[in-house]
């Protein structure tokens, strides 16, 4: 397939749209439409609770394209103007929604987001050796809420679909291959 010319229809400060013009293997002349956003880095930060039962970190906040206030793990992508290495990004965005820092933090793989819709993709990060912090939450942030979820309660969000952020359960699927174990069994 190649592309014969592209135009950006929408952008704003977060996101482009953008129609590609193609000629597909067969001849035939077809139109993409391309959402363009920036990569983006989720963060699963894996600790113990003051009773030394073992977790995770995950915020809650309202999403406005589904309508509703949805359960995930730390993610984003860099402000206007920022930039650094995909391991600062992690760092940045555990610290900023759960004021949370890691002693280490540990590349899990990457994937993309929708292939058949947009071209960013998202990279998933194990953060272990907690500190707490203070959030440096973001002004869209505001209703964000921050909460320690033992692994067996975990384990009952995504069963029960409670936990549906597909970025979260993608993020669970790398740390899983990685660990050859789902990594909420005991």
């Amino acid at each position: 397939m190649q592309q014969r010319g592209s135009k950006v229809v929408y952008a704003n400060a977060w996101i482009s749209v953008r129609e590609d013009v193609v000629v597909r293997d067969d001849g035939a002349e077809s139109i993409y439409g391309v959402v363009d956003k920036p990569d983006f880095c989720i963060v699963l930060p894996r600790g113990t609770d003051a009773e030394g039962r073992p977790g995770w970190w995950l915020v809650q906040q309202f999403r406005y394209p589904v309508g509703a206030r949805r359960w995930e793990f730390p993610q984003g992508t860099w402000s206007t103007g920022a930039s650094g290495s995909l391991e600062d990004l992690a760092r940045a965005e555990l610290a900023e929604e759960t004021g949370l820092r890691a002693e280490r933090v540990t590349a899990l793989g990457s994937f993309d987001l929708a292939a058949g819709l947009s071209s960013q993709r998202g990279h998933a990060w194990l953060a272990e050796g907690l500190t707490p912090g203070e959030q440096q939450l973001e002004e869209t942030e505001a209703d964000l809420v921050t909460r320690f979820v033992p692994d067996v309660e975990l384990a009952a969000m995504v069963g029960d679909g409670v936990l549906v952020d597909a970025v979260s359960l993608a993020a669970l699927a790398l740390l899983s291959s990685r660990e050859q174990r789902w990594p909420l069994a005991r």
